[in-house]
């Protein structure tokens, strides 16, 4: 009997695929992995399927079913242990219904002067410094978190402890469960902290609207939600989109093509984004679901108490839905890609994160039309142990 393979696969490169995602859609669109827990689960790399999953509201993150697969080497599952995407039924649609209402596209529009004004302050802070210089650190990581901290009304001086407490939540086997445990219990102590001086004295954020929402309903559900809105805003908001940007950056300079077809017509600049986020061949994790009761999926029946892990980035490659998937397209139209997710659990800072991701781009072509990548593609590095995917470091020149 065949040994089921480690997941996640490790890629090539840090902006390759593994080979593993067009080996399993052609051959086994259902196959078996082992986890970082040890525990078995099915993995599912075809668009349709990951769309059918996904999009199915009987199949949630409830993870701590006694036969779900435990996805991280870690006991409290992190990210996936934590966080409104954990709700379920009505509690789960009451929570989104709440949060769209506050968390809106007018607030996100209202935002975009400051990322943009933010965004060419880290590029010239960047650009006064002596290349190369990393993108990461300059420019990817500190935007996100000041936009999380500007959303939610938190002083930007906590943005390193906000990023730390990520990191913790989005661990695979980078930290161990006392550790964990610890930093978990600090962000969980912050946030009730920060609801208590927001019900105290409201202002113009996110955390204070959510509970001039909820005033007059049950305590705990008040402070479910915004323990679970900040915590998912942390991750969908700030560490995707973090790691998005060095990623971005690092595909369209890789071939200089792209990098000269975006200063050539910045229109592409939307498109572009939606492609990048089709095309990343180092996503992370997925999303795992565990079956309540059985379903078919592929002509397969899974029986009940499956966990099942759907990759959207392989399925963001499938040639069944995407013509010439393998290629990147600045102006592939239409792109039903699905990076952040479908269905009832999408991502809820996609908006949030698209803003961001078109904003920095169009300030790096306009202040920086000459950059370039300061290394070599094949020497990027890939972040290793965490559930998100991204690179250490973008070494960048102009």
């Amino acid at each position: 009997m065949t040994e089921a393979p480690e997941y996640p696969f490790r890629n090539p490169s840090a902006l390759e695929p593994p080979p593993e995602w067009a080996e399993l859609r052609e051959g086994c669109p259902v196959a078996t992995i082992r986890l970082a827990s040890g525990d078995e689960a099915l993995l599912l790399t075809r668009y349709d399927d990951v769309r059918q999953v996904l999009s199915d509201p009987r199949f949630t993150r409830q993870l701590d079913a006694a036969d779900a697969a435990r996805v991280t080497a870690n006991e409290s599952g992190g990210v996936f242990g934590s966080g409104g995407s954990s709700m379920s039924g009505d509690e789960h649609r009451a929570w989104r219904q709440l949060v769209g209402k506050a968390f809106t596209a007018k607030r996100v529009t209202a935002m975009q002067p400051r990322i943009q004004a933010m965004a060419e302050h880290l590029v010239e802070e960047m650009v006064t410094r002596e290349a190369p210089a990393d993108l990461v650190s300059a420019v990817g990581f500190p935007l996100p978190v000041w936009a999380i901290c500007d959303l939610l009304g938190v002083p930007d001086s906590d943005r390193d402890r906000f990023a730390y407490w990520s990191d913790t939540m989005l661990s695979m086997t980078r930290f161990g469960q006392e550790e964990i445990d610890a930093a978990q219990a600090e962000f969980d102590a912050y946030l009730v902290a920060l609801t208590e001086a927001k019900q105290a004295r409201p202002g113009d954020d996110l955390v204070s609207e959510l509970l001039s929402m909820v005033a007059g309903l049950d305590g705990r559900l008040t402070e479910q939600l915004v323990l679970g809105t900040a915590k998912g805003l942390l991750v969908a908001g700030h560490e995707t989109t973090a790691n998005m940007i060095g990623k971005m950056v690092s595909m369209l300079l890789a071939d200089r093509g792209r990098w000269e077809a975006l200063l050539a017509d910045p229109k592409l600049v939307r498109p572009a984004v939606e492609e990048v986020l089709r095309y990343d061949a180092n996503p992370g994790f997925g999303m795992p679901r565990y079956l309540s009761e059985e379903v078919e999926v592929a002509g397969e029946p899974l029986p009940k108490g499956t966990t099942v892990i759907c990759s959207m980035a392989a399925a963001n490659r499938d040639e069944r839905q995407f013509e010439r998937a393998d290629e990147m397209r600045l102006d592939r139209s239409p792109n039903p890609h699905v990076a952040f997710g479908v269905g009832p659990h999408s991502c809820i800072g996609q908006s949030l994160a698209r803003t961001e991701l078109q904003t920095v781009l169009r300030v790096l072509l306009d202040r920086l039309p000459t950059l370039e990548l300061a290394v070599p593609v094949a020497e990027l590095r890939r972040r290793e142990g965490l559930v998100v995917g991204g690179l250490e470091r973008v070494p960048v020149r102009w």
